[in-house]
């Protein structure tokens, strides 16, 4: 893997998110691939688990959003990103996030993880 392909895989991501239906999804992920949308929540697994998530979590292909991107680690078959996401629309939203991505052979992605950021949260642990 090199940072041409990752940054290829990254740009392949927001034209399928932006797609209609999710037929793009087979582009960019492994069929057995698994999606961890944060480090402590249980990934989903499989191309229709995928496809069910993204159809519950984005407004559609005329959503309103820019989204950024840079390299940050690259090391074998794992790329780790950095991307920045600001939402339009009546309620305009932010965030920043982590992309762990692990890649198959062929280029698709075989794991993905999330680590998301958005202004205004509170990091640090609790008391108590």
């Amino acid at each position: 893997m090199d940072w041409e392909r990752v940054l290829a895989w990254v740009a392949g991501y927001e034209r399928a998110w932006r797609a209609p239906g999710v037929d793009a999804l087979a582009e960019i992920f492994a069929s057995d691939a698994s999606y961890q949308q944060a480090p402590y929540l249980e990934p989903i697994v499989g191309l229709a688990a995928i496809g069910r998530l993204w159809e519950a979590e984005r407004a559609g292909p005329d959503e309103e959003f820019q989204l950024t991107s840079s390299p940050v680690a690259l090391e074998g078959d794992t790329a780790v990103v950095r991307v920045e996401v600001r939402y339009g629309g009546s309620v305009p939203q932010e965030y920043r996030d982590l992309w762990v991505i692990r890649f198959a052979p062929d280029g698709t992605c075989r794991a993905f993880e999330e680590w998301p950021f958005w202004p205004g949260k509170n990091y640090r642990a609790e008391p108590g």
